[in-house]
């Protein structure tokens, strides 16, 4: 690091990023996102002149240097989302001039710089994502000028001071993701100014404050994920600047005050799993641009309001998990801009309104467990837009719109527990996207059409409970992706087709209560099915069921169209036999000849009879047997799906005791093996079995041991995989020592500032430079789903375009685990992603 310097001595002033004042002393440092990595050197203390130092977006892994704190002159320090290290130096708050300290997006502990209250020129002080702990500062109290206090995502506890109420320049309070405890002082309704208010997901409790009403400034408050109680302040109605309100994931209790429904720049409304009553506020939306509003999971009653799209905004209506009846607003079947419209689990009546196939945007479409009544409407078939439809559990009648299962982006569709007539529509050659048909429970009659085989990516087909008839149709044991079906409680005939049980993805069948006859095939799934998915079938034998007998239905047609051959036949036998039996010597010789073939027979039917063809191998002592896993395999106990397999709870009727069990299936020519992979459950007080982390058993560390899972607690699942494939290494692998996992591992060899190559997988990058960078690539994937705050991981479309573009920046030719680099090609080309990885 250069020191100040003459103009005799000022080439570094013409150096990337450095800017020197007229005297050439250096007094500004602009190298942000430069690929930066290493140490500040504490000779920076050496730059007496600098003001402005922003190294942020950078790669340092160390500790800020202390004498950092003898640079009085700075104004702006910018050392953000890198990967810092320990404490923040003291000394800072020197610097009278220092006007904004951006130290977000690292790994810094300790507690909050206390002198930073002497740095009265500060307007943005943003320390968010890091791991602070303590309390704040009440030095922070002088800090008159500042307009931005980001403290979101550390550990800091306590109580938010009252003297916040004293800053009257703030216009930016973010405070979230910490532990504070107590209410919100309710000296905050003092901030004049005060235009962003964020303390969501936390312990605070308390009720509101109604002085929040005072604030005529504010546009934004974030207040869920807490424990607030009491009403909803109808104060909140007097900002009438407010554009965002959540409130959600609280114990809020009351009405929501008919006050709301006077913010005339209100755009989002979000007061979702509460214990709100009664109804919303008639003139909702009205006098507003409301754009989201989302008030499910509560107790709230009444008419859902006719004017929620009346600006022609309303994008997102969640109204699930209430009690609200009353027709379906014309006004929404017509509202252009709604992308999502969920109101399942209500009392709503009356028909669908027809115009939700005309909106151009709308993508979900969620009417299941209500009252309504009519037809499904055919305008809904010319969608061109959605992807989601359930209508089931009501009481619609009529029959389906003839081409509903051709809209091209439908992804599910489900109408189960109506009245629906009428035959299957037999328009499956346009179904590119559809995954998930679930027609079960209603009145539909004629055939299972053969050209649903055709939906190349359904997953999940559910047509019980109706009255179809004829045969299964052959093609649908060629779906590629078929895992779950089921045809039981209707009248279908004929056999199972033989190559069934070859279905590549199918892990769950059942076709009880029908009338299919003859053998059933001894292939793949079928060789393990449970007999329960059999029953009702009078004419099926064989496989797992008792063996076929020569009185079968089926032989016994068989026998009807030959009987003149049987006849002959038997009158040729019985001739050989009296013959033979006039001779002594060749009735003992056909003695000995019935002795071994019966011999043979009976060692072939025991051979043959037997139960099961299954093993359970326990690795640790178990509780239960295999039947008592059979009988659980069924889809009532479905609890998650892989793409690997279909995973089952399976209670064994002793307390307390339930197994998640999962079905995996491997080809070897005829033959297919079925092997249960158990796991114990946890087992809540209310006996209900929680997966942990979606479907990858990895939680993400802001939710403890809560259990609760969203789309980041996913993402960070998905890193913890990536990081096992590229390491080799287990979650929690002995090598990391006690209470360390991957992540930490992996983390730690960043903060030591140790080559990331060490952490690969050896038996998989050996000396590849090509591979070995592109597995860097991958992992700093991983890194980014692992990240510590939620905020920072990205979404699952973004990784997947990052792992498009994790593409090594030369292909080098290895033969024999030899690097060649005369023979590297450049092929790494630019792209947006390219900055995240």
């Amino acid at each position: 690091m250069p020191s100040n310097g003459s103009k005799n001595e000022s080439l570094h002033c013409n150096w990337t990023g450095v800017w020197c004042n007229a005297e050439g002393f250096v007094e500004k440092l602009a190298l942000s996102n430069m690929n930066l990595s290493g140490s500040v050197s504490h000779q920076i203390q050496g730059l007496l002149s600098l003001s402005f130092l922003d190294i942020s977006r950078n790669g340092f892994a160390s500790s800020l240097p202390k004498s950092l704190g003898n640079l009085t002159s700075l104004k702006s320090i910018d050392v953000s989302q890198n990967n810092f290290i320990g404490s923040f130096p003291t000394g800072v708050g020197r610097a009278s001039g220092l006007s904004s300290v951006n130290a977000s997006g690292n790994n810094f502990s300790g507690f909050l710089p206390e002198d930073l209250g002497n740095a009265t020129s500060l307007e943005s002080l943003d320390f968010r994502g890091s791991f602070f702990e303590g309390s704040i500062p009440t030095s922070f109290k002088n800090l008159q000028k500042l307009k931005f206090l980001g403290l979101s995502g550390n550990n800091l506890t306590g109580k938010i001071p009252k003297e916040i109420g004293q800053l009257s320049s703030l216009e930016t309070i973010i405070l979230g993701y910490n532990e504070f405890e107590g209410e919100i002082p309710a000296e905050l309704g003092n901030l004049t100014n005060l235009q962003y208010l964020d303390l969501a997901v936390g312990t605070l409790s308390g009720q509101i404050p109604a002085k929040l009403g005072m604030l005529k400034q504010l546009t934004t408050v974030y207040l869920y994920k807490n424990n607030f109680t009491g009403k909803i302040p109808p104060q909140l109605g007097n900002i009438t600047s407010l554009q965002f309100l959540d409130l959600s994931d609280n114990q809020i209790s009351g009405e929501i005050p008919v006050e709301i429904a006077e913010l005339k720049n209100l755009q989002l409304l979000n007061l979702m799993c509460n214990q709100l009553m009664g109804p919303i506020p008639s003139r909702l939306g009205e006098n507003s641009p409301l754009r989201w509003l989302d008030v499910s999971s509560n107790s709230l009653s009444g008419d859902i309001p006719p004017g929620l799209c009346d600006s022609g905004n309303l994008t997102k209506l969640i109204l699930f998990n209430n009690s609200f009846f009353g027709p379906i607003p014309v006004g929404l079947s017509t509202c252009q801009s709604l992308v999502r419209v969920r109101m399942q689990n209500n009392l709503i009546s009356g028909t669908i309104p027809v115009g939700f196939g005309s909106l151009p945007i709308l993508q979900r479409l969620e009417l299941a467990h209500n009252n309504l009544t009519g037809e499904i409407p055919d305008d809904i078939a010319l969608s061109a837009s959605l992807s989601f439809i359930d209508v089931s559990q009501n009481h619609l009648e009529s029959s389906l719109p003839y081409s509903i299962l051709s809209i091209p982006n439908l992804q599910t569709f489900m109408a189960s527990n109506n009245n629906l007539q009428g035959k299957i529509p037999d328009q499956f050659q346009d179904c590119p996207s559809l995954s998930v048909l679930d027609l079960s429970t209603n009145h539909l009659s004629g055939t299972i059409p053969g050209s649903i085989a055709s939906c190349e990516k359904l997953v999940n087909l559910n047509l019980k409970n109706n009255h179809l008839a004829g045969e299964i149709p052959k093609e649908i044991s060629t779906m590629p992706t078929l895992a779950i079906l089921d045809l039981s409680n209707n009248s279908l005939v004929g056999q199972i087709p033989k190559n069934f049980g070859n279905s590549p993805a199918l892990e769950m069948v059942n076709f009880s209560y029908n009338n299919l006859e003859g053998p059933v095939p001894s292939n793949g799934i079928l060789m393990t099915i449970n007999p329960n998915d059999l029953i009702g079938n009078a004419g099926l034998c064989g496989g797992v069921l008792p063996p076929c007998s020569p009185s079968s239905p089926i032989s016994k047609r068989r026998e009807n169209l030959h009987i003149h051959h049987i006849i002959i036949g038997f009158t040729i036998a019985f001739s050989v036999l009296l013959s033979l039996a006039i001779a002594f010597f060749t009735g003992r010789w056909l003695y000995e000849r019935w002795y071994l073939c019966n011999s043979f027979f009976y060692d072939w039917f025991n051979k043959s009879s037997k139960e099961w063809p299954w093993i359970l191998v326990a690795f640790q002592r178990v509780s239960f047997t295999s039947s008592d896993i059979l009988a659980c395999i069924k889809e009532s106990n479905i609890v998650g799906m892989g793409g690997t397999g279909i995973v089952y709870k399976a209670e064994v009727n002793r307390p307390h005791v339930a197994v998640a069990v999962k079905k995996l299936w491997r080809t070897n020519t005829d033959m297919q093996m079925a092997m249960i992979y158990l796991q114990k459950m946890m087992v809540h007080k209310n006996e209900t079995v929680s997966m942990v982390a979606g479907s990858y058993g990895y939680i993400a560390p802001e939710y403890g041991y809560a259990l609760k899972v969203d789309e980041k607690s996913d993402i960070y699942s998905f890193g913890v995989v990536l990081l096992e494939l590229l390491t080799g290494k287990k979650p929690l692998d002995p090598e990391f020592g006690e209470t360390i996992d991957v992540v930490e591992w992996i983390w730690r060899k960043i903060r030591n500032n140790r080559a990331l190559e060490e952490a690969l997988d050896s038996n998989i990058a050996g000396q590849c430079k090509h591979v070995q960078e592109e597995m860097l690539l991958v992992l700093r994937i991983a890194i980014l789903c692992t990240a510590k705050n939620p905020k920072d991981r990205p979404s699952m479309r973004d990784v997947i375009t990052m792992l498009g573009e994790a593409k090594p920046r030369r292909k080098s030719l290895c033969h024999n685990g030899v690097h060649n680099p005369s023979q590297e090609k450049q092929v790494f080309s630019n792209s947006p992603v390219i900055g995240l990885l």
